[in-house]
């Protein structure tokens, strides 16, 4: 999976963290998905670290995700658990922002789900649960296509978030009778703009 399209270009201020927390807790709300706040926390700070150039490892996009599982699993101590927990962040990410890209390439996704539920899995057992009897890469793994659904609507909103010219109201339209997503519906008819269904028109 060497290529990739960029993600959407965005104004994130100074407070990268508490931006990408407020996109996340408001998709949450609006979605009606069930998570822990530490969990939560956690996808809110993963997100804020890709926001940062470089910061996606090129492994996950460049070589089959198997292999690096296998890699993962196969190294020792704290290098087994950083491959692990890296592996999962990192599908869970592509494969919420960038879910387009591996269908066009033909990539199973639910097979890539497997990948980073199982990563995460390994991840919690040599992590354990804390003090508290929170276990964020348990539930990460439980939950993973969840988890998956609700970066994918953060993914949208941020998209939706961007149209500031004719040209980036076609793209989200062309975007739209892809994915015929609900949170770029909102955007289109806030743009004064009624997309229809069925017919691929807008009003």
């Amino acid at each position: 999976m060497a290529e990739h399209t960029c993600s959407p270009a965005i104004e994130l201020g100074t407070d990268v963290g508490g931006f990408f927390r407020e996109a996340v807790d408001e998709t949450l709300e609006r979605g009606g998905y069930e998570a822990s706040e530490a969990t939560v926390s956690y996808v809110g700070a993963l997100l804020a670290d890709y926001a940062k150039p470089g910061q996606l490892n090129q492994e996950t996009l460049a070589r089959p995700v198997t292999l690096l599982l296998n890699e993962a699993k196969q190294a020792k101590g704290y290098e087994r658990f950083e491959r692990l927990r890296t592996l999962g962040d990192g599908v869970l990410y592509i494969s919420s922002f960038f879910r387009e890209h591996l269908e066009r390439r033909g990539v199973e996704v639910h097979y890539i789900y497997q990948v980073g539920a199982s990563a995460y899995e390994s991840a919690s057992v040599m992590m354990g649960r804390d003090q508290s009897g929170l276990d964020v890469f348990g539930e990460l793994s439980h939950k993973f296509e969840m988890f998956t659904a609700l970066l994918s609507d953060v993914a949208e909103k941020l998209r939706a978030s961007q149209t500031a010219t004719p040209s980036d109201v076609l793209k989200l339209y062309e975007r739209w009778t892809k994915t015929g997503s609900a949170r770029l519906a909102e955007e289109l008819a806030r743009q004064g703009l009624t997309p229809v269904v069925g017919n691929g028109t807008i009003h």
